[in-house]
């Protein structure tokens, strides 16, 4: 390492450069790791905490040994910020596991009761009181990916209609839309087994 650290380009630009992206990649890893577990994937989590702190002490080891001078720092500050941006960024795309949609309606319910109904969408519906009148509430279990989709359905046929999204660690059964994985793996009869549950 002392060997390198002589030559100005290895010093000022490509370490630098290597502890700025490692930086990146282990705090990626730690944000999608902490997706996971928050997810009930303990096996890719498990994975993907080695491996973050393996970088992670790779980096730091290196710094202890003699990169003791702020301008290095600045670089490793600096991924750790961007890793933190990388890490949100990734996990809004990789949309895993389910989510809870909570919707609830003032008026005009029965054509976004029939489109749920219409893709295969399980749901349930409840007769409440809110604020100004009687509200219909639907709850409605789905895959994450399908959520803005989903959601853009519901402005377009109640636009002023109010929903909720939460997480979703398990679940034990319910009706989800049948993709050609799902038929090919037979599971579009038990994905269709659970009727439409309406409450009084």
């Amino acid at each position: 390492m002392e060997q390198w650290l002589e030559l100005w380009w290895f010093a000022y630009i490509v370490l630098p450069v290597l502890i700025f992206l490692a930086r990146i990649l282990d705090v990626t890893l730690g944000t999608i790791r902490i997706l996971f577990i928050s997810r009930g994937i303990k096996t890719l989590a498990a994975l993907l905490g080695f491996f973050e702190v393996f970088i992670w002490l790779v980096v730091i080891s290196g710094m202890m040994r003699g990169l003791n001078s702020p301008f290095y720092y600045i670089f490793y500050a600096a991924g750790f910020a961007a890793g933190n941006y990388v890490g949100i960024t990734l996990e809004r795309r990789l949309h895993i596991g389910k989510i809870a949609l909570r919707v609830i309606l003032s008026e005009n319910s029965d054509a976004l009761i029939k489109y749920f109904q219409k893709k295969g969408y399980g749901i349930t519906i409840v007769d409440a009181e809110g604020a100004r009148g009687p509200v219909k509430i639907l709850y409605s279990i789905l895959e994450r990916k399908n959520l803005d989709s989903l959601i853009s359905e519901v402005k377009r046929f109640n636009p002023k209609a109010f929903y909720s999204v939460e997480d979703v660690k398990t679940v034990s059964e319910g009706n989800f839309p049948v993709t050609e994985r799902t038929r090919g793996l037979g599971l579009n009869k038990v994905l269709k087994s659970t009727p439409l549950r309406k409450g009084k």
